[in-house]
């Protein structure tokens, strides 16, 4: 919703160093949620993710811009400022920004950032108050810390791949990544998680604190239910397609004209569907009366059910079995998805308009999934341009018209 009352994190204010997804998508929350995010980016350049297209946003007439659509996806609500952080000058500014700031977000090589003096260590000394996130790859100690990560790189060492895809016996068998950066995500997920609890710990101490994320800790993390099941037998998982190691059926099944996915989690849910469908007897199979039961005979239970599925189009499935509380659904491609209703009705496709003069006039993003009652999400700003916002948020920090202009004729900004 657009901003009519105090949000969430009014009068936050976050220096965002970081680019491409993982600090962004982290600093994004923390914007849709109130706070005053300042997107620190290179003169003349940006953001890496601002060039990573096609596809790229469309102008006003309906052409291609020079400016990539992956970029829109994680700066809305933020003001974007150009400062060159390689220059004394620049390095005098974003110093003097951070002490005024309450959260640092930064996603540098480990060390990165001390030859600049933007290092936690230097900052804090002026600000003891600061929240200072660094997004890593591998964390800031041991023998890989050096490294840079990328989430692909994670997904394949985490074990994700291995079990994501089909086994290596079928058609279209092997290793597969997760269609999005999945750990780039939920590494800003966690970020900003982390930053609210070290904002609620100031509120109690008066002081920061430096929050050491890595992609490796939460891919790692994010293996949930499939790493525990390792770690307390020593058996590895390995991929299965779209079925569960743990329940059945529970899965994508064939229908007369594609294909859906049930999703069923207990005996109930089974029996009813069994019932709608017209074969009563499975539910009372002996070889099918748990869960368990149904995982272990998965091998004769899920031919039998497909031979039925393929006999009604999806629609007609969804249509039997939606008033009978048993999970099922269409496997949408990402344009059906935004056409559905629920998704319609829940106003999940949101258009901001830009005032940037560059040609385009407006941009569209998914909405905030987080619904909070007293203090909702605030849409503010579209995905900024370039160094957009770089006079007016100087000049909230005291930089004059001519000081202002004087780094603009030498590049610092």
């Amino acid at each position: 919703m657009t901003a009519t009352k105090p949000a969430a994190l009014d009068g936050i204010k976050v220096l965002d160093l970081s680019r491409v997804l993982a600090g962004p998508w982290c600093t994004q929350i923390l914007a849709d949620l109130g706070a005053d995010v300042i997107k620190i980016e290179r003169p003349g350049v940006g953001d890496d993710t601002r060039t990573w297209g096609p596809p790229f946003i469309k102008d006003a007439d309906g052409n291609d811009t020079d400016q990539a659509s992956y970029f829109t996806a994680c700066n809305r609500n933020k003001r974007s400022v150009t400062v060159d952080m390689a220059t004394p000058d620049g390095q005098a500014l974003l110093k003097q920004m951070a002490a005024q700031a309450d959260i640092v977000v930064e996603n540098f090589k480990t060390g990165g950032l001390k030859q600049y003096g933007l290092d936690h260590e230097s900052l804090r000394a002026a600000n003891p108050r600061l929240i200072y996130c660094s997004v890593t790859g591998f964390g800031h100690d041991g023998p890989y810390a050096e490294r840079a990560g990328y989430d692909l790189m994670i997904q394949a060492m985490t074990g994700m791949m291995s079990i994501t895809g089909r086994p290596d016996g079928e058609p279209g068998g092997g290793p597969l990544r997760v269609g999005v950066a999945l750990t780039d995500l939920f590494t800003g997920v966690y970020a900003s998680t982390a930053i609210l609890a070290a904002l609620q710990v100031r509120d109690r101490t008066g002081e920061g604190q430096h929050i050491d994320m890595a992609l490796l800790d939460v891919g790692m993390a994010i293996l949930a239910n499939q790493a525990s099941a390792f770690l307390n037998t020593g058996k590895a998982p390995q991929r299965q397609g779209n079925t569960h190691p743990s329940l059945a059926p529970y899965q994508d099944f064939p229908t007369l004209d594609g294909s859906m996915l049930l999703a069923i989690g207990n005996n109930g849910q089974f029996a009813r569907f069994c019932e709608a469908a017209g074969h009563a007897e499975w539910a009372a199979d002996a070889r099918f009366a748990s869960n368990t039961l149904r995982v272990k005979h998965r091998g004769v239970l899920i031919p039998m059910m497909e031979e039925l599925t393929r006999t009604r189009s999806t629609a007609d499935w969804v249509a039997l079995l939606e008033d009978k509380a048993v999970p099922c659904g269409p496997i949408n491609d990402i344009a059906q998805a935004f056409d559905d209703a629920q998704v319609k009705s829940r106003g999940l496709a949101v258009t901001l308009p830009r005032d940037a003069d560059d040609g385009i006039a407006s941009i569209t993003g998914v909405a905030s999934p987080l619904r909070l009652t007293a203090t909702p999400p605030v849409l503010r700003h579209a995905p900024p341009a370039l160094g957009q916002h770089t006079r007016e948020v100087l000049a909230e920090f005291g930089i004059d018209g001519a000081r202002f202009d004087a780094l603009r004729a030498a590049g610092v900004v």
